[in-house]
């Protein structure tokens, strides 16, 4: 298989769900984020928006208003997440971006999916661990979460497909090896 560098970026990009306290730079951040808006987007629209937070204690009030969110659920299993003063969203890491698009656009959530996997990509490459963070998503239309997003610069009209969460794992971190299931791709000639 021919092993170009993009390939190898693919190849290598895992999910990290540990971090050090180490910000990404204001440099690094603005390549992720260029990556995000050069990606595609239905009929090159762009109706999405991105919103990075660097702020500790922001993101700990978005985590907060997320548990608020989940204490109020039906689900047993996000009371428990919701009830829960260890429970971290995204995972305690230093950046996490908001990914917001206009739901009346069919094609909103492909949009931030396209996009959000070329900052996933581009993270990997400048050598910066990513997640996909889903919490916001399916809390974003809670009163008080709505609030506060949009407080941060979410547009008030947008729902939430998703979150990265971004920063550097600890040295010692193990990278699980990643297994393909067989049978996943047909071709027809």
């Amino acid at each position: 298989m021919n092993q170009n560098e993009i390939l190898k970026n693919i190849l290598t990009r895992r999910s990290i769900r540990n971090y050090t306290n180490q910000q990404v730079s204001e440099a690094d951040l603005q390549t992720i984020l260029e990556a995000a808006v050069n990606a595609p987007s239905g009929m090159n629209y762009q109706t999405w928006h991105f919103t990075a937070i660097q702020n500790s204690e922001k993101l700990a009030d978005l985590n907060k208003h997320i548990k608020g969110a989940f204490a109020k659920s039906e689900d047993k299993h996000l009371q428990d997440r919701g009830n829960n003063d260890s429970y971290c969203c995204y995972y305690h890491a230093p950046t996490l971006i908001i990914v917001s698009n206009d739901p009346s656009q069919w094609w909103a959530p492909m949009d931030c999916a396209c996009a959000m996997q070329n900052m996933f990509l581009m993270a990997t490459a400048l050598g910066i661990g990513s997640c996909w963070i889903n919490q916001l998503g399916t809390t974003c239309d809670d009163e008080d979460v709505r609030a506060f997003i949009t407080s941060l610069g979410v547009p008030a009209n947008h729902r939430v497909y998703g979150c990265v969460a971004l920063g550097y794992s600890p040295e010692n971190t193990t990278l699980k090896a990643k297994t393909i299931k067989e049978g996943l791709i047909t071709i027809v000639e």
